[in-house]
């Protein structure tokens, strides 16, 4: 069952990466299904790294410390190496120009460089902003849980989620709408947040409550509604209603699709997002998300020997740059990762015990969520 649960959180991975690559290789309108592909992301990693910090916390032998240095390391080891190895070779190819601006996405502050700029500039590495996103989450929120008394984390994610509703207000003042809007740490932390209560509040997994039953329908409908709205004149006011609608509606079907995942969903929709196909492009969902806007600038460049169209969104430009990026991820994965990955085994969260070598304790699991934390992306 524990493989079960593990596959299907890959498979939502799978799911989120997809509608990424529809947005930006097929659908000449589907930048909100990309985005909805962020903000399922931005969940499963609030809830996951929440859920794993939270177990080592549950440990006998936790000590925040070995805790602290453990995560940040096998963060690192995780999201460094490819990560540096695109900017290494966009700088050494200087797509668009990237070169000059490389420190920004090196500092991880991608997210801020294009709200000041208001533009998607250079276009390559735009997708780096929700990187930077996680990277900033990453900075702050271990020290929220290891160190702030247990019975604090689930009233802070709350907090989190109403300071970023209230960000969003700011907006009709403003006249027009900006990539700040969407960029900046407090338009993401909502659903990180989010993400982080479900784990927080493991009994929800379990039974949710009465007000998420009755409304997760209603909710997922509006969402699909708003997601498939054709892009029309509107006035600011108005764009920033459809704005917050987008942002906020789909957050409790998200989560509840992450948290019924994480216990195994059973049915249909249990059986697909399992399939084996399905997890192994979830688990090498970080490799295509890294590499797919840098395989697109390369494809584009090199239409004039590429038979079919990939200079505009459609399916020739679907299949040829979404099979290279799946081809250089998996070989990514299998070549880079994987073996990095490995290393983590020298970080554990927990102190062995009376061990010298690095072993990591298992921590006391919780009555109501028998299972352990899934490999994180």
């Amino acid at each position: 069952m524990q493989v079960v649960r593990d596959q299907q959180l890959d498979g939502l991975r799978a799911v989120a990466v997809t509608m990424v690559l529809y947005a930006h290789f097929f659908a000449a309108d589907g930048s909100h299904w990309g985005h909805l592909g962020v903000r399922l992301f931005f969940v499963l990693s609030g809830f996951l790294i929440t859920r794993l910090l939270l177990d080592a916390r549950d440990a006998a032998r936790f000590e925040p410390s070995t805790a602290l240095k453990s995560f940040y390391a096998r963060r690192a080891l995780r999201i460094f190496p490819p990560y540096f190895a695109v900017l290494a070779a966009v700088f050494l190819l200087d797509l668009e120009r990237s070169t000059e601006v490389m420190a920004w996405h090196g500092l991880y502050l991608s997210n801020f460089w294009y709200a000041l700029q208001n533009e998607w500039s250079p276009w390559v590495l735009c997708h780096t902003w929700s990187l930077s996103i996680e990277e900033q989450f990453y900075l702050v929120w271990p020290l929220v849980v290891l160190l702030l008394p247990r019975r604090s984390i689930a009233g802070v994610c709350i907090g989190v989620i109403v300071c970023s509703l209230v960000y969003r207000f700011y907006w009709p003042f403003t006249g027009t709408p900006s990539l700040a809007r969407d960029l900046l740490p407090p338009a993401s932390m909502d659903a990180l947040a989010v993400g982080a209560l479900l784990a927080a509040r493991p009994s929800w997994r379990v039974a949710w409550p009465r007000w998420a039953e009755l409304s997760w329908i209603p909710l997922s409908i509006a969402s699909f509604a708003l997601v498939w709205l054709k892009p029309v004149p509107m006035t600011p006011v108005i764009a920033w209603l459809a704005w917050i609608g987008l942002e906020v509606v789909p957050l409790l079907p998200l989560a509840m699709l992450v948290g019924n995942c994480s216990k195994g969903i059973v049915g249909i929709a249990g059986r697909v997002v399992a399939l084996s196909p399905v997890a192994a492009l979830g688990r090498i969902s970080y490799g295509v998300y890294l590499f797919h806007a840098v395989v697109l600038a390369v494809v584009v460049q090199a239409q004039p020997f590429i038979p079919v169209n990939v200079t505009d969104q459609g399916v020739g430009r679907f299949v040829v740059a979404g099979a290279l990026t799946l081809m250089l991820a998996s070989a990514s994965w299998i070549l880079f990762e994987k073996p990095l990955n490995g290393l983590k085994r020298h970080f554990p969260y927990v102190r062995p015990e009376g061990a010298a070598g690095p072993v990591t304790a298992v921590p006391r699991v919780r009555p109501d969520e028998a299972l352990q934390t899934p490999p994180l992306r």
